[in-house]
């Protein structure tokens, strides 16, 4: 099974993230590519099974350029017959935006036909114990649907 995450990180949390996924997705046996969102076009997803996205969300959700650029290419897409899952981090501060990116990617996943495979990973700023938890269970949840 070939796994795509891409990733957009402004910290490193993100990042960082996405090294947790990809170590434990191999670990499960699944082929993984890991990218950054800004050197990556979302259409790379058309070559996978497995789509994710990991992304941080900056202030009151407003998405950076590289994050919505990738956004608009998704959204151009048809990914039915594609699984996916997204993660990511941000800020509580932020109360009702906290990782309000995360969400829309996962809402236009399944706007262009990707079935979701676990439900999203949101993490408040760098990921810690509790969160690599989080990280592995998604990872395990996504092997079991996947990989039977």
């Amino acid at each position: 099974m070939k796994a795509r995450i891409v990733y957009a990180s402004m910290t490193g949390n993100d990042a960082d993230i996405a090294d947790i996924l990809d170590e434990d997705l191999q670990d499960y046996g699944f082929d993984v590519e890991t990218s950054e969102a800004e050197f990556t076009d979302a259409s790379d997803y058309l070559t996978t099974d497995l789509c994710i996205f990991v992304t941080y969300t900056y202030g009151e959700g407003q998405m950076t350029d590289e994050i919505a650029d990738f956004y608009d290419q998704l959204k151009e897409l048809d990914l039915s017959g594609k699984f996916f899952a997204v993660m990511g981090s941000g800020d509580r501060v932020y109360n009702d935006h906290f990782c309000e990116n995360v969400f829309d990617f996962e809402k236009m996943f399944k706007e262009v036909g990707a079935k979701e495979v676990t439900k999203p990973v949101t993490i408040e700023n760098a990921p810690g114990d509790d969160d690599l938890d989080l990280i592995d269970n998604a990872a395990k949840e996504m092997a079991e649907q996947l990989n039977g």
